[in-house]
């Protein structure tokens, strides 16, 4: 059955084992091993090494009757030998022997010989007369053991019981026969002693012989055996029970003793002696009442002790040890002694049993593990890092797996076959081949046949041969049959081409960062040591977890060579290159998200560019005639015409099929296909490639073969020969019977089918013509009737249903799966009238004897890396369909049960709960199916070796799972387990089906979207924007989904359960980076689509129109009009007939759902696009008379419809219905425009000279008119019924408003001025709903108010540019618009004016137009190319919040859920981190330049143009600013009392936040300066010392200075968890801790001398852990002062910006990731990655790739980043790890999901503004501020006091206070101030001291602190440091 070619089927994806045991003594053994054993290994190959394991043990069944004979054993151990992946042998050799089995055939002359024998001895032979019967069918003929046939039915149990009964008893009668006569032949020498055995071996000893004897050294090691060697095995009472049955057995005997048994006794003394084959026929004889009373009851005689010994010490002496000596064979021997008293006992057997399980186990799981791993260098198709177009390379080796399998059946050379052979080798023909017949005429198998021999037909050269057939593909679409065949022609070039290792080879490491796989963290602690951190591929998975880590591997990973055909051909519009010149083969990728044109492009460019005489390409392509109708010819119109040299094409073409003919005849014109010849002969009369002498003569280049039938004798020949392969033969009289039906039918496949029917036939059979099936389709009903009869058909019609009804075919372990859990299936199989069993199953034994009655035509292949069971014959599917599948609902009921199967909800490998219960009198069944395991994705077991963290891709499931879903109709579950799940997803992307998956989503599969059409749309959207990304790296695809889906949730809340599984993921990885708060999108998912054929780039669009249902229609310059459906799908031509195909279109207008296409001879042709897909002619009686030629416009209204003329003053009116023109109408001037009232009965035309006309369409009569006054053109007219008012819009942009209550005479209201004469409008939008109108001129975009009829804005042109064309969007916030020359569409919200997004349409081209369909956008770009955009998501990222421009800073207040940045203007931003929206806004009068927040989120400093301003967080109110302070910084204590401000060039001042007094002067100006932990100093640098300057005084107080290296200090860091300690930082790079209040000194760490630090990028933990020193030349830098040592981050790329926590727990740093060697244009690879490094171990947590441009980078204690980016949006990303928690984050993520998006302009926006006057000194004051400034530092030098009327410089009087106005909020409620409090504080003592650096600790104190830090490891460093103050006794150093 195995149909794999050799080599390829060997090794399969399942693990067949046979079982092999005497069945008499291992019923036990063999249930633990069940239960146990086979479950479990067979879950773990599934997880780990994406492998099944099938075990079939012959003897399950406890009905004898259904043991296989030798013969089907035989064949069943040779399916597993050749099928298996792994071990495919298994014997439990036990302490009994087991009984002789009987032989099924015998030879003729063997038979007679004993027979002979037999009557000499005088010996009656009776019984074996009767039990075998002659047959000369069998080659040698021979004898035929007559057995009766399995029932079909199963009887009573008291039948059956009986039926064994007298079946054992026969069969013992025949076994001493056989054992009697076997032994005179052996004494006279009539035979040898080894085949005289073989009537005494038993099925165990047959099993292991056929196995092991004569088999490679290499199939013996894949087996293994298990003996089990019993001491004492029988008790006492078994032995004296024997005894007795033996002496009783030998009176009976004596007495009722036969004539030939006495005559048999007399000539016992000449036989050989005891132990002897005398002694075993007796011993056999006497034993045969004695039965085992084991669990199964089995009715087989015991043989005697002796005896067994005998046989089991010949397996066990001297033929297993031979083989463990020869060829290594695995044989495992245990020996168990029992008590002589009781025997083996039960508890004895089960203690062997849970051994023999442990160790069976182990044992398989080495072999399995040890097979797998030694032929996987390949990568395995479920992997997961799967090589660039895996999918494509898996589908090239299965077509050609399917080539070979489909050759073999090719018995009958066809004469056809050297007319494909000249073709072939004919060097000059530019046409294809044709291959034609009818069904089941061989065109597949001849195409397959030929396929294999062209490399020995075109022997001088190096064909590359590519056999497709389409029919057999798991994907018959038409894009896929081109990415295969750009693929395989790709990988054919480049195989022999590029000496590179081949594209099945692994992944090597780049030589630069091979040394990144290991990791250093030992070494002195003193001295600086480095480490290599983890810095692995892009990879979200590849990440932290709990369990089952692995160690990361550097990213920069190179692959092999895997030809990319998308990109052979870089430019696809370019022409064709020169011939001498041909494009390299690249290493890129191949591009799923290619469009069909340019693939079909890629097509071309192959097949002109790489074949040449040397290296020729042949194209085979069969099976295009079976497939969808829609998709035959597109595949011929596909294929280039005529062929490029050195390029062949086969097409197999059924003859029923004439319009595909007919279409490769049309598609290849210059090629004259030969008649057809009456009979269907082939019409060429000439060789193929033979030249006529004269040039007019017409060359038959186009070769058209049809098949002919072969002739009676072929197929006569064809049969004999297979039943001679099969050892059979038939007699005459069967012969001339099958002779006559071969002359009934010509088929092949009825010749294949007759021999089956054949080897069922015995030589006394009766034949007759009436028993023969006339037919193919009668030949499979009747061998489906033979295998009903034979097998249950129960069992027949669900198997056969099953694999026909499986999109790709089943495995034998699916098939048997799906039998066990079939209810009808058990039912049946259990027998009747016994008690029903808990637990029940189908054996795997029963289902493989059908298969291999199967084999011939049920072959195995291989479908995405597993061997499947598939029809060789689309016939068979057919007759199966047909016989057990005729009605819709049994099809529907068998897709469900594949569709619980592969979903999990039915049971996969487990026996299944059977309750049958009998209330009513008949058999009810009710099933109990427990939830399997059958994930879209294996997670890999933790205790296995070879796991790799990552898990196997279920391939089986995401094949078969949608198909079954989608036939049986569960579209429910489809959509929401399969099409909106995020594990199906990862599983298709994985298994590089990114191109199928996207296919699916956007509903061009047959899969209904209709519930969620635009949920599907946009995954499709994201997933080809991102293909490039996820195809090398598609374990990103939740990174992916995360970030560009959140933003979008708001607007697709059905989308949030696929939120919901991304968060759900993390945590189950234990870690990751998350979108706690996304960013504003800078872009729109966007769905393409363009044309679908090369000819349209030849072509330019111009004009559009769209039907309010969607439909968009085109027209291209040269007159041909194309047409874009709903779904979108690329645009199709459309094709006109008869003489209407030689119309040429000159435009398009739309109106309602109907399309008007003018044409070049002015004919009208209208379609309804909702309707039948026909065009309705308008005909105008009087075009001709009133000249009317070329339509302006048209408008339809309650089936009529109104036509208006260029340049004519008519108006036409037709009936659609009834296709007749109704009436014409004549204005005074030429129309411009019209429009219908509501209920048709008038017409409002619009004319040049500034009228409106006015009809009623019931009288047919003209009844008023309205004149402007300027006589301007009108463009646009709208009527308001309700209101009675009509505007009319003019050239000049001015707007008439009349009433029209009294038509006859309207009155004008009002006239608006909007634009200017000057300029051009070039449309108008109109929105009813919004009451607006947009104006689109050149420089500017006007909005009017149609309410009022007031103008809202104008929006101007950015300068330089020019607006072409403008729609409102939906909800009338955003309007998008066209520049002139630009192919970007950009939106402007209309609230602020302000461009908000630019849109890529993806066209390379200038766009023509946009036009709104229902709630969707489209840009319609000149080259065809269709952009749409959903309406919800462009208001979604238009109007989401950002900043005017880069943000700059960001505090955070995160207990309360708010943050606030600035970007440098005048405002400052409050977000609410739940929500992401903006709600808040501090404005100032000038740009802001610092903030800080105050530690109880009550109060927010801001600097801004020198002025202060304190802000209340919870009010907004501005409570206090202070001007004219000249600060460059402000600072905040820690306890929130005191705001200090740090002025470069003036007083630096600390000030109370409550009431703005000033506390003190601080005359130095410190840089870098820092508020102690304590709120006690101001700790800053000034002029390379450190100073301490208190709060309350002002003056210095401490001063660091080191003055003995006279180095300068150059960075220092509080510490808020140490507040006393200042880390320390000189230029030397030596760092020191600083103890201020003890004025003390500790030197830490010496950074090497050449070490090149950032101080603008120098940060410190709060805890002093870690200090973040640089961030140079791809590497982190990071100073470990814990473990006193350095480490290194190794980075892909440069680092932009980078952060520690305040904690000390993780670095997070964003960088550039490389550039892509392949010039990547995904927008997602260039993009800067966010990476989280955990600072205790130096491993990755998580990374994030940033959809925009980062500026600012900020951490938080609580574990989360906060990002600004360069648009103004900002991002916050969570940080989940094993010993932290996101979830305040992820919930707060998780509720916005069932929310309804709010429009953010609805959203209340508290605008904070200044409201209080900045408070300025007058000018004396300044002059004495700047004097006394000046003084003071004059003093500080001299060492004197500072002025003390410094201090109120800068207070304000409480007169002054009391009359400032205070701010109040926007929402108009006054606010209150607070109550100021007084505070005391008490002096400190100040003191001015030069503290020099500490000298160098002595030998003895460094031992002690090194022992100090081995046994205090767990403290944290300051605690040792501490530690070390307190043992030195340390004093100030200044003395």
């Amino acid at each position: 059955m195995d149909g794999s070619p050799p080599g390829l089927g060997r090794r399969s994806s399942c693990v067949k084992v046979y079982l092999s045991s005497n069945p008499e003594d291992s019923a036990v053994e063999r249930r633990a091993l069940r239960e146990t054993v086979f479950p479990r290994l067979r879950e773990h190959c599934r997880h780990t090494l994406g492998v099944d394991v099938r075990v079939i043990d012959p003897f399950e069944s406890s009905d004898p009757s259904r043991w296989p004979d030798q013969t089907v054993r035989q064949q069943l151990m040779q399916e597993c030998r050749e099928s298996s992946a792994g071990p495919f042998f298994i014997a439990l050799v036990g302490h009994r022997y087991g009984t002789a089995g009987i032989p099924v055939r015998v030879e003729v002359a063997e038979y007679q010989q004993l027979l002979q024998v037999c009557q000499q001895k005088g010996i009656g032979t009776q019984v074996l007369e009767r039990s075998y019967v002659r047959d000369e069918n069998t080659v040698p003929p021979s004898y035929r053991l007559l057995r009766p046939l399995t029932h079909a039915h199963r009887p009573q149990q008291s039948e059956v019981q009986g039926n064994i009964e007298v079946m054992a008893d026969t069969e013992e009668e025949l076994r001493r026969m056989f054992q009697t006569a076997e032994g005179l032949c052996e004494q006279e020498k009539l035979m040898t002693s080894e085949d005289a055995n073989s009537y005494y071996r038993s099925a165990l000893e047959a099993d292991l012989r056929f196995a092991l004897e004569d088999q490679s050294a290499e199939d013996i090691r894949r087996c293994l055996v298990y003996v089990h060697k019993i001491i004492h095995a029988t008790g006492q009472k078994e032995r004296d029970a024997l005894e007795q049955m033996k002496q009783d057995s030998q009176a009976r005997l004596q007495v009722k003793a036969t004539p030939h048994m006495r005559n048999f006794s007399s000539h016992q003394g000449s036989f050989p002696a005891a132990g002897g084959i005398c002694d075993r026929v007796a011993t056999k004889w006497l034993q045969s009442g004695y039965k085992e009373t084991s669990a199964n009851h089995f009715p087989w005689p015991v043989l005697h002790t002796q005896s067994d010994e005998l046989f089991i010490s010949r397996l066990c002496v001297n033929f297993l040890p031979g083989l463990v000596a020869s060829h290594q064979l695995l044989v495992y021997t245990t020996a168990t002694e029992c008590d002589p008293r009781h025997g083996y006992t039960s508890a004895r057997r089960r203690g062997y049993a849970e051994s023999l399980c442990q160790q069976l186990y182990s044992d398989l799981l080495g072999l399995i593990d040890s097979s797998i791993t030694s032929e996987s260098s390949q990568p395995s198709s479920a992997s997961q890092t799967p090589c660039l177009g895996a999918s494509l390379a898996r589908e090239q080796a299965e077509q050609a797996e399917l080539c070979s399998i489909l050759s073999r059946l090719y018995h009958v050379v066809q004469p056809e076959e050297e007319q494909v052979r000249a073709y072939v080798e004919q060097a000059e023909s530019r046409c294809p081949m044709v291959v034609a017949g009818g069904p089941c005429t061989g065109k597949t198998v001849l195409l397959a046949h030929c396929a294999q021999q062209i490399k020995s037909w075109l022997a001088d050269s190096d064909p590359v041969v590519i056999p497709y057939f389409f029919n057999l593909s798991i994907n018959p679409t038409l894009k896929h049959l081109l990415s295969s065949l750009c693929y395989q022609i790709a990988h054919g070039y480049s195989e022999s081409s590029d000496p590179s290792p081949k594209p099945d080879s692994k992944p090597f490491l780049h030589p630069k960062l091979q040394s990144s796989h290991t990791s250093t963290f030992s070494g002195h602690p003193c001295e600086p040591h480095f480490y290599l951190g983890s810095a692995p591929p892009l990879d979200p998975h590849h990440e932290l977890g709990t369990e089952g880590h692995h160690p990361q591997v550097n990213p920069c990973l190179t692959t092999v060579r895997n030809p990319d055909p998308g990109d052979l051909c870089p430019n696809p519009d370019a022409k064709l290159r020169p011939a001498d010149h041909k494009p390299s083969i690249t290493d890129h990728d191949f591009k799923s998200h290619l469009t069909f044109t340019q693939l079909k492009e890629r097509l071309s460019s192959l097949l002109f560019h790489f074949p040449s005489t040397k290296r020729p390409v042949v194209l085979m392509l069969d099976g295009i005639d079976q497939t969808d109708e829609n998709h035959a010819c597109p595949i011929i119109q596909c294929l280039p015409s005529p062929l490029p040299p050195s390029v062949k094409l086969i097409l197999a073409v059924s003859t029923n099929q004439v319009h595909i003919l007919q279409a490769i005849k049309l598609h290849y014109p210059q090629c004259n296909t030969p008649p057809y010849m009456a009979g269907g002969k082939v019409g060429v009369e000439k060789k193929v490639g033979e030249r006529l002498a004269s040039d007019q003569a017409e060359r038959a280049d186009c070769v058209y073969v049809e098949l002919k039938a072969t002739d009676r004798k072929t197929r006569v020949r064809m049969v004999a020969s297979l039943l001679n392969s099969a050892g059979r033969r038939v007699t005459s009289g069967q012969q001339a019977i099958l002779n006559q039906a071969l002359t009934s039918c010509s088929l092949m496949l009825y010749a294949r089918l007759l021999h089956i029917h054949a080897l069922l036939w015995s030589s006394d059979s009766e034949v007759t013509e009436s028993l023969l099936p006339d037919g193919v389709h009668s030949s499979i009903s009747a061998l489906l009737d033979h295998l009903e009869e034979k097998h249950s058909s129960s069992l027949v019609c669900r198997s056969l249903s099953y694999i026909t009804l499986s999109r790709t075919g089943l495995t034998e372990a699916e098939l048997t799966d799906l039998l066990s859990s079939d209810d009808k299936v058990l039912v049946e199989c259990t027998e009747q009238g016994e008690a029903p069993l808990l637990k029940t199953r189908v054996l795997q034994v029963d289902v493989e004897r059908l298969l291999l009655d199967l084999r011939q035509f049920l072959v195995r292949r291989k479908v995405a890396g597993t061997q499947v069971l598939f029809w060789i014959s689309r016939h068979f599917g057919l007759v199966v369909g047909k016989r057990y599948l005729g009605t819709q609902k049994v099809r529907k009921e068998i897709h469900s049960l594949l569709a619980d199967y592969f979903s999990g909800q039915r049971g996969y490998g487990r026996v299944k709960s059977l309750d049958t219960t009998n209330e009513s009198g008949l058999n009810n069944t009710t099933t109990t199916v427990s939830a399997t395991d059958q994930p879209f994705v294996f997670k890999p077991l933790s205790s296995s070796p070879s796991s790799k963290g990552i898990g196997l891709v279920n391939l089986r499931k995401i094949l078969e799972l949608p198909h079954h879903l989608r036939k049986s109709e569960r579209w429910e579950e489809l959509e929401r387990e399969v099409m909106m799940s995020l594990g199906f997803h990862q599983a298709m992307v994985r298994a590089d089906l990114l191109g199928d998956l996207v296919t699916m989503l956007e509903g061009e599969s047959g899969l209904p979207q209709a519930s969620l059409p635009r949920e599907g749309m946009l995954l499709a959207s994201i997933l080809k924007s991102s293909a490039c990304l996820l195809q090398s790296l598609p374990l990103e695809l939740s990174m992916v989904m995360e970030t560009r889906l959140l933003p979008y949730l708001g607007v697709y809340p059905e989308l949030g359960g696929y939120a919901r599984d991304i968060w759900q993921e993390r945590r189950k990885r234990g870690c990751g980076v998350g979108v706690a708060l996304h960013p504003a999108p800078t872009d729109v998912p966007s769905f393409h689509s363009s044309l679908s054929t090369a000819r349209a780039g030849e072509s330019v669009l111009v004009e559009a129109a769209v039907t309010e249902c969607g439909t968009v229609v085109g027209v291209m310059d040269d007159g041909s009009a194309w047409i874009w459906k709903v779904p979108w799908s690329e645009g199709v031509e459309l094709s006109l007939r008869g003489e209407q195909s030689k119309l040429k279109f000159v435009g398009v207008k739309s109106s309602s759902r109907f399309i008007l296409l003018p044409t070049h001879c002015y004919k009208l042709l209208l379609w309804d696009a909702e309707g039948p897909e026909m065009l309705l002619v308008l005909e105008e009686p009087l075009r001709t008379e009133l000249g009317l030629n070329v339509t302006e416009g048209f408008v339809v209204s309650q089936g009529k419809l109104c036509i208006w003329w260029k340049g004519k003053n008519s108006v036409s009116v037709f009936d659609i219905s009834n296709n007749e023109s109704l009436t014409h109408f004549q204005c005074p001037s030429s129309v411009t425009c019209l429009v219908w009232s509501s209920d048709a009965c008038y017409i409002f035309c619009g004319q040049e000279k500034g009228k409106v006309s006015i009809f009623d369409m019931n009288t047919n009569n003209f009844i008023g008119v309205c004149s402007n006054p300027n006589q301007n053109a009108i463009l646009s007219v709208i009527v308001c019924e309700e209101k009675w008012e009509m505007a009319c819009l003019d050239t000049t942009g001015t707007i008439t408003l009349w009433n029209i209550e009294a038509k006859i005479q309207p009155v004008l209201l009002k006239e608006c001025f909007g634009g200017s004469n000057t300029t051009k409008i070039f449309n108008t939008d109109y929105s009813e709903e919004l009451c607006t109108l947009l104006v689109c001129e050149a420089h500017q975009v006007t909005l009017w108010d149609t309410c009022e009829w007031v103008l809202w804005g104008q929006f101007l042109a950015p300068q330089g540019r020019a607006f072409i064309h403008a729609v409102l969007a939906e909800e009338g916030h955003l309007f998008l618009a066209l520049l002139e020359s630009c192919p970007l569409v950009f939106v402007w919200r209309i609230s602020t004016g302000e461009c908000v997004l630019s849109l890529d349409t993806g066209a390379n081209t200038l766009l023509l137009t946009l036009i709104k369909a229902a709630s969707n956008l489209i840009s319609v770009a000149q080259n065809g190319c269709l952009t749409m955009w959903d309406s919800k998501l462009l208001y979604a990222a238009g109007l989401a919040s950002k900043m005017g421009s880069g943000v700059k800073d960001v505090v955070v207040e995160l207990m309360d859920k708010h943050f606030y940045t600035t970007d440098g203007s005048e405002t400052v931003w409050g977000w609410n981190l739940e929500t992401g929206i903006s709600c808040s806004n501090f404005l100032h009068d000038c740009p802001v330049e610092k903030l800080c927040l105050s530690p109880d989120k009550k109060h927010l400093l801001t600097l801004s143009g020198g002025d202060i301003y304190l802000w209340q967080t919870e009010t907004g109110q501005n409570t206090q600013r202070i001007s004219g302070s000249r600060a460059t910084d402000i600072l905040i204590t820690l306890n929130g009392h005191f705001g200090v401000s740090l002025s470069e060039r003036a007083l630096s001042r600390v000030w109370k936040l409550a009431n703005g007094v000033i506390v003190c002067n601080i005359h130095l100006y410190l840089t870098n300066a820092q508020v102690s932990p304590e709120s006690t100093y101001l700790i800053g640098c000034y002029q390379g010392d450190l100073l301490a300057v208190g709060l309350w005084s002002g003056y210095v107080s401490k001063r660091f200075s080191c003055t003995e290296c006279s180095e300068h200090i150059l960075a220092f860091h509080t510490l808020p968890e140490q507040p006393e300690f200042v880390m320390v930082m000189d230029a030397s790079g030596t760092i020191f801790t600083w103890k201020v209040a003890e004025e003390t000194v500790c030197r830490q760490f010496q950074l090497p001398s050449c070490f090149q630090y950032q101080l603008q990028i120098l940060q410190m933990s709060s805890n002093g852990n870690f200090v973040l020193l640089s961030t140079d030349d791809e590497v982190i830098t990071i100073l470990d002062l814990f473990r006193a040592r350095l480490c290194l981050v190794k980075v892909e790329g440069a680092v932009f910006k980078a952060g520690l926590d305040k904690c000390g727990c993780y670095a997070a740093y964003i960088s550039h990731p490389p550039a892509q060697g392949n010039c990547c244009l995904c927008n997602l690879h260039g993009k800067c990655v966010l990476t989280v490094v955990r600072l205790a171990d130096g491993l990755i947590v998580g990374r994030l790739r940033l959809c925009k441009t980062p500026l600012t980078l900020v951490m938080h204690d609580q574990p989360c980043v906060f990002v600004g980016f360069k648009d103004g949006s900002v991002g916050v990303y969570s940080i989940l790890d094993v010993t932290m928690n996101d979830g305040e984050f992820i919930k707060s993520r998780e509720n916005l999901i069932s929310q309804q998006q709010q429009c953010p302009c609805d959203k209340t926006l508290n605008s904070f503004i200044l409201a209080a006057r900045p408070f300025t000194p007058d000018r004396e004051k300044k002059q004495r501020l700047d004097r006394d400034e000046l003084q003071a530092q004059v003093a500080f030098k001299s060492q004197q006091s500072a002025p003390e009327k410094s201090r109120t410089i800068f207070s304000e009087s409480a007169e002054t206070r009391s009359t400032r106005p205070r701010s109040k909020a926007i929402k108009g409620h006054a606010a209150h101030p607070e109550k100021r409090q007084k505070e005391t504080a008490s002096s400190e003592d100040t003191r001015r001291c030069s503290i020099k650096p500490r000298r160098q600790r002595g030998d003895e104190e460094r031992r002690f602190i090194k022992c100090g830090w081995e046994e205090e490891g767990s403290h944290s460093y300051f605690e040792l440091l501490k530690l070390r103050f307190k043992v030195r006794g340390l004093r100030s150093l200044a003395s």
